[in-house]
């Protein structure tokens, strides 16, 4: 048999192996597509404009931005719980909405990762207008850009084991009652999968994400150095190889914190006491956050858009993007 039969009748052969039947990796890279510098301080400047007042709960510009979110949630094609973007739950403010969102994964029994942010903020205080950029539009914009990653991924025919339940909270600054109403959901069997009907249980929450002030390089974990981002987790659950895998292998080249600046006591606070993953931890399920710390601007009229460094709020967006490909 010649050379160039031998090539035909393998060119052949493989023509007729079904397309599904074709094993192939698809790289995470594709979703860098989908992730644009310009979308994320977009997001942030409308969630910080005099339109919305501060996103405060209970307050018409707290209720526009949640009906800004559903869009967005609709635009990408998350699918809603219990037939519903938008569950209300009450505070002393007045009613509050989570914004809540699925991508279906493929394990059987269904597994889940929750994804968060909180978006609300202080609104307008003794007249001074608080746009609360940092805290908390950075952790939004994050939110949707890497719901919008992930999606990416699906229309490129990458199947997730976890699905993705993405969730824009309310009321964090009301003693984090978006993330307790999240929980009660959850825990009391009311938050049901709209593809199977089927309500999810505490038991099929494999992780969850919090994203809490992502933009800012003004409180660096070395001086000097305002490329860096901190992962506050368990050691043992929160995948803290696979993020530095990802930060070296992909050549991002950021700081990579796993405390609050060195500090025990700060580290506690900030991961078990003051933050929407708390409710969570309090009741066994493994969760990390991911932050670039307190600054001298947070909850100032002067958290404004301007002062968030775009190009690393970015990178920092596609290294947690890496990271959550292998989670899920």
């Amino acid at each position: 048999m010649t050379k160039i039969l031998k090539i035909i009748i393998i060119s052949l052969l493989s023509l007729a192996v079904p397309a599904h039947a074709q094993r192939y990796t698809i790289s995470p890279v594709n979703a860098d597509a989908a992730l644009k510098t310009e979308n994320i301080r977009a997001h942030v400047e409308y969630l910080c404009s005099e339109t919305l007042g501060g996103r405060a709960t209970g307050t018409a510009g707290g209720r526009a931005t949640a009906a800004w979110l559903e869009s967005n949630f609709r635009v990408l094609g998350l699918q809603p719980l219990g037939g519903a973007w938008l569950h209300g739950f009450n505070t002393a403010d007045g009613l509050a909405r989570n914004v809540i969102g699925l991508i279906p994964g493929s394990a059987s029994p269904a597994r889940y990762v929750v994804l968060m942010a909180h978006y609300d903020n202080l609104g307008v205080l003794n007249g001074n207008f608080y746009p609360g950029a940092d805290s908390n539009a950075s952790g939004v914009a994050a939110l949707l850009e890497l719901a919008g990653m992930v999606t990416h991924m699906n229309t490129c025919h990458k199947i997730y084991n976890n699905g993705l339940i993405v969730v824009a909270l309310d009321a964090k600054e009301k003693n984090q009652g978006g993330a307790t109403e999240l929980w009660r959901l959850i825990s009391s069997g009311k938050l049901l999968d709209p593809v199977s009907g089927q309500a999810i249980s505490p038991s099929q929450i494999s992780l969850v994400v919090n994203l809490d002030q992502l933009g800012s390089t003004l409180a660096p974990l070395t001086e000097g150095h305002p490329r860096y981002l901190m992962m506050l987790s368990e050691e043992a659950t929160g995948r803290r190889n696979t993020l530095i895998s990802a930060n070296q292998g992909r050549g991002f080249g950021l700081e990579l914190g796993f405390d609050y600046y060195g500090s025990k006591d700060f580290t506690r606070l900030f991961y078990r006491r003051i933050s929407d993953q708390r409710v969570f931890l309090e009741h066994g399920i493994p969760a990390v956050m991911f932050t670039s710390g307190i600054t001298f601007l947070n909850n100032k009229p002067d958290d404004t858009p301007d002062t968030l460094d775009y190009d690393v709020l970015h990178d920092r967006i596609r290294l947690i993007f890496y990271w959550l490909d292998r989670v899920l």
